[in-house]
């Protein structure tokens, strides 16, 4: 599987940017797809994670109400719809997906197989 992040960029607090995570080479829609991101100096920590079902989402506290992860299986594609954003929320946003993920691991980078190069994201206030 192939992963390519895209969508980064430079936006006011309060604005919004939309990720797109487009992926290759096996079937999509059975994987479990994950957004991570990391800012300098710390490590990479759990944004969300979205299911084979698109109804079944988790979110970390922390973006909760103002992210949204969506997928489009015709496309191959995974979208991180991101609103009101903070200058917290700045750093390198990685997409992940993995074949094989429980519940109860989706919050660990570790577990996930696959990786997209990131793409920057900077929240200036």
């Amino acid at each position: 599987v192939q992963l390519q992040a895209s969508g980064g960029g430079l936006v006011q607090a309060g604005g919004s940017l939309r990720l797109s995570c487009a992926a290759s080479g096996r079937t999509f829609s059975r994987s479990v797809m994950a957004w991570f991101r990391q800012a300098p100096g710390k490590e990479r920590e759990f944004v969300g994670a979205l299911f084979r079902s698109s109804s079944n989402t988790h979110y970390a506290d922390s973006v909760k109400g103002r992210f949204v992860i969506s997928r489009d299986n015709a496309k191959n594609t995974m979208y991180l719809q991101m609103d009101s954003l903070k200058p917290e929320d700045t750093a390198v946003y990685y997409c992940a997906a993995d074949f094989n993920m429980i519940q109860s691991s989706i919050h660990t980078a570790r577990h996930y197989d696959y990786w997209g190069q990131g793409t920057q994201v900077t929240v200036f206030s």
